[in-house]
Parts: C-alpha cells; sequence; structure tokens
C-alpha cells in the first residue's frame, strides 16, 4: 500500500492544490456541470467521497484531505449543485438557494453510481453539516451503497431562536409572501445570533482565515446566506428524517461526531437519531468546539482525526 508525501504536513495543503490532484467537471443526468475534485493514490486502501455543509466548497477541506491521503485513501469530492463552482440556483450568485433537497440526493445518487465503476476495496462516504443530512437520507433511501459512513456535525435539525417548529412555520410564510430565491437574512451563518460567523464555524482564526484566502483567489465560488426557500425546505426536511422509520433499520456502519454547543445544528436531535441506529458510533465534543470540527483547533481536530482513523481501520471494508 502506498502512502505518499508522509514527509509532509497535511497543513502544507491548506492554500494550495496538490501537484497530483485534478480538478474537473461531472455532469449530472439532466445535464447539470458540477465541479469535482480528485486526488487519487497509485495503490489505496479505498477510495473515501467527502461532501461539504452547505455553502462549502472542497478548497476548504484540503488538510483534512491530506490527512486521509496521507493514510492511503483516494479522495474525492464535489460542490453541491448551487454553490461552490457548480453553478447557481438563482439569479443572485451570492445566495444559496434551493426549494427541494432531492435534487442534491439525485446528484448524490448518480454521481456515486458513475465513481463507484471500477473501484476495487471499499467506498467510503464522509459528509459534514448539510453533507452529512444529504448522506444520511440517502442511506435511507438506498441511493449509494457505501461500506460505511461518517457524518460530522451533521444538519439534522437546525437551531432556531424560537424553536424548529416556528422557525419553520416563519420560513414558510416568508418564502410565501415574496420572492422564495431572496436572502433570508444578511452576511451571518444564522439570524439573532450574538457570536460571528467565525466563533459559530471554529475557533481556530487561521483556518478561518484559509476560507477567506480562497475566497480571494477565486471569487466566483463564495456564497452567501440561503434563501428563504433553502431555510424553508431545510427545516422541513430534517424534521421528516428524524421521524423517518427507516433509521431504526438501517444496517450501514456510521460514525457520528456531535459538538454538544454547536450554534448552527441541533446536536440534540443528532445525539438522538444516531441512538436509534442499529450500527452507529456516537463521539461528542462538550466544549470548545463549534460547527467546523475538522477545522477546528488542533486538540479538537486531531481527536477527530484520531476517532475517523480508528473507525475506518475497524470498519471500512469492501
Amino acid at each position: 500500500m502506498q502512502h505518499p508525501r508522509q514527509h509532509q504536513h497535511p497543513g502544507d495543503f491548506r492554500r494550495r492544490i496538490p501537484d497530483d490532484a485534478r480538478i474537473g467537471h461531472w455532469a449530472a443526468p439532466d445535464g447539470w456541470v458540477l465541479r469535482r475534485f480528485d486526488w487519487p493514490v497509485a495503490t489505496p486502501r479505498g477510495h473515501l467521497l467527502f461532501q461539504g455543509g452547505r455553502g462549502d466548497t472542497f478548497e476548504k477541506y484540503l488538510e483534512t484531505f491530506a490527512h486521509l491521503h496521507a493514510r492511503g485513501w483516494s479522495v474525492t469530492s464535489f460542490d453541491w449543485r448551487g454553490q461552490g463552482g457548480s453553478g447557481r440556483l438563482s439569479d443572485n450568485p451570492r445566495v444559496g438557494h434551493a426549494d427541494d433537497f432531492g435534487v442534491f440526493v439525485d446528484d448524490l445518487a448518480a454521481f456515486w453510481r458513475d465513481w463507484s465503476i471500477g473501484r476495487e476495496g471499499p467506498r467510503i462516504v464522509l459528509g459534514h453539516s448539510m453533507g452529512g443530512f444529504l448522506i444520511l437520507r440517502a442511506l435511507l433511501d438506498g441511493a449509494i451503497d457505501p461500506a460505511a459512513a461518517i457524518l460530522v456535525a451533521p444538519m439534522l435539525g437546525l437551531k432556531s431562536p424560537v424553536g424548529a417548529v416556528w422557525g419553520g412555520k416563519i420560513a414558510r410564510f416568508m418564502a410565501r409572501i415574496g420572492r422564495p430565491e431572496r436572502a433570508a437574512w444578511g452576511g451571518n451563518e444564522r439570524p439573532a445570533s450574538i457570536a460571528t460567523r467565525q466563533n459559530l464555524l471554529t475557533h481556530d482564526k487561521t483556518r478561518y482565515a484559509d476560507e477567506q484566502w480562497w475566497y480571494t483567489q477565486k471569487p466566483e465560488i463564495r456564497l452567501g446566506p440561503p434563501s428563504w426557500a433553502w431555510v424553508a425546505e431545510s427545516f422541513a426536511a430534517t424534521a421528516a428524517l428524524a421521524e423517518d422509520p427507516r433509521i431504526a433499520t438501517m444496517t450501514t456502519p456510521l460514525l457520528m461526531l456531535v459538538a454538544d454547543a454547536d450554534g448552527l445544528v441541533d446536536a440534540h436531535t443528532a445525539i438522538r437519531i444516531a441512538r436509534q441506529l442499529p450500527d452507529a458510533a456516537l463521539v461528542r465534543f462538550k466544549s470548545g468546539t463549534a460547527h467546523e470540527i475538522l477545522r477546528e483547533t488542533d486538540a479538537v481536530r486531531d481527536r477527530a482525526l484520531i476517532v475517523i482513523d480508528g473507525f475506518l481501520k475497524s470498519r471500512a471494508r469492501a
């Protein structure tokens, strides 16, 4: 098994695309073109598909990709439809719009089918935030068939200053009374929050700055707030998944990392769902951890990677 570039620290890749990685495109069945990232290993121990959250781009996770690649995993990722380098679903390039998350699940299912062809060894899927929600939904639908799945701070419920039920009602009302694709709020990750965007995402100022650096280099990949339609759909879709009886019968080995103090997604709902899954390991980060666990301070991030490495070693089999 090849373990490339072990002399280089994963942090060396935070602001550059690896020389042996490729950025390309993939066309969905309806012709929509999504931007993709591939970092192969010549003789891999397996293949890992990473999917980020709302507004994310794969550049934000190059450091994590480097960690996994150095341990023998070929890594692939794509920007979700409507964000990053995968076009937009509204006329405003800074608004993250979607009125039906089913299109994301369809993209994931089709990409998974194409990507899986000819790949020997275990195929793993890892999702952060919205990516975690979409992966779990795809698993329940039987749309993907990984050997194992990892969900990091999954969006299985949303934080709202008025609670999820009223938050959903308000979002649906706001989507109906105006253009549903208009921005739901200003620049922060959520309304009515006294926390800065950085503190909602990570306590590590340098990793937060990496994201801003990439936006300076590639301003076209930057996204701002969600639309009212996206907010309404997120409340509705997560509420439906939380009550899905198929959760109790899903047999895919799963690891879930949850930040108890997450200011963006509902950690309590994620914990409840993890405990209902037949084959799930739940790891909680009780303090000093914001939403982006894999972009947190070294102490938090290192613990998360140790847990992920252990899970892959024990559960990731073809």
